[in-house]
């Protein structure tokens, strides 16, 4: 029978840019346990069931698909999200969104629109974190929404709610202080949409035409009509889109106009408060 040692030792991931934690979470998955228990027993005997289905599991990832989609799950910020082939995978990037909301905001009452939402993911974040704040996530894609929905019960954020609605389609007459958005953002011709992860996730959550702006257009012309006067919108975008960005917001009105940083020392979000 083999051990958790002999099966690390074996797992054959050459493509993968990070084969050992990939191996590392499919195993422990496998097995129902955490991470440290792969360490802390590494001798230990693996049965037969644990060893077929971590076999079947790296035969899919070896075939690219996110180790994301294969369990089903994945951390966000200090939450354990559900995530689907129908949504985008939670990146750590976009926690920069979650940073930036928490500092410009004050804790008390105050309402947040997380647009595109996907798996809830900033939307809960934000929830989770602020009590008494109305966090509201809209999605075009009903199974998503459900997902975030699905998420949202699961943590128990009353203060959290999912809506179906293609941007702002569904909001009329509402107003928020703040709006949030990771929209698509890549160009249609883009390389990289070949490449790694992003092959398994759906195009329409990654492709915004041409220039990859077409989303963050209409976004930054429909805001200011849900804003509240002084309200903020912030905009996760490429690191080379920022100068573009910040001009879309110049020429809609935006006041404080301005881009942040991600760990990489890329631009990936840019902000403005309306005027």
């Amino acid at each position: 029978m083999p051990t958790i040692q002999s099966l690390l030792a074996n797992a054959d991931l050459p493509d993968s840019p990070s084969a050992r934690l990939d191996a590392e979470l499919l195993l422990a998955a496998a097995l129902g346990k955490p991470r440290s228990h792969l360490r802390t027993w590494p001798e230990k005997d693996v049965d037969a069931a644990a060893v077929e289905r971590f076999s079947r599991d790296l035969a899919r990832r070896r075939g690219g698909e996110p180790v994301a989609y294969i369990l089903g799950r994945q951390g966000f910020w200090s939450l354990e999200l559900e995530v689907a082939p129908d949504t985008l995978i939670p990146r750590p990037d976009t926690e920069l969104l979650v940073e930036t909301t928490l500092d410009l905001l004050p804790a008390t009452s105050q309402r947040v629109l997380d647009l595109g939402t996907g798996s809830g993911a900033i939307a809960l974040a934000l929830a989770s974190e602020r009590q008494g704040w109305s966090v509201v996530g809209v999605d075009r894609v009903a199974e998503a929404v459900a997902l975030a929905e699905r998420n949202r019960q699961r943590l128990g954020l009353d203060n959290a709610r999912f809506a179906h609605s293609h941007w702002f389609s569904a909001l009329t007459g509402q107003r928020f202080e703040l709006i949030v958005s990771n929209p698509p953002y890549i160009a249609a011709d883009d390389r990289h949409l070949n490449e790694g992860d992003v092959r398994f996730e759906p195009a329409s959550a990654l492709v915004s035409g041409a220039d990859g702006l077409d989303d963050i257009r209409l976004i930054v012309a429909q805001a200011p009509a849900y804003l509240q006067p002084d309200g903020w919108l912030l905009l996760e975008h490429g690191f080379e889109q920022a100068d573009a960005v910040r001009r879309l917001l110049c020429a809609a009105g935006f006041a404080e106009v301005d881009s942040r940083r991600d760990l990489a020392g890329h631009e990936r979000i840019s902000l403005g408060r309306r005027a």
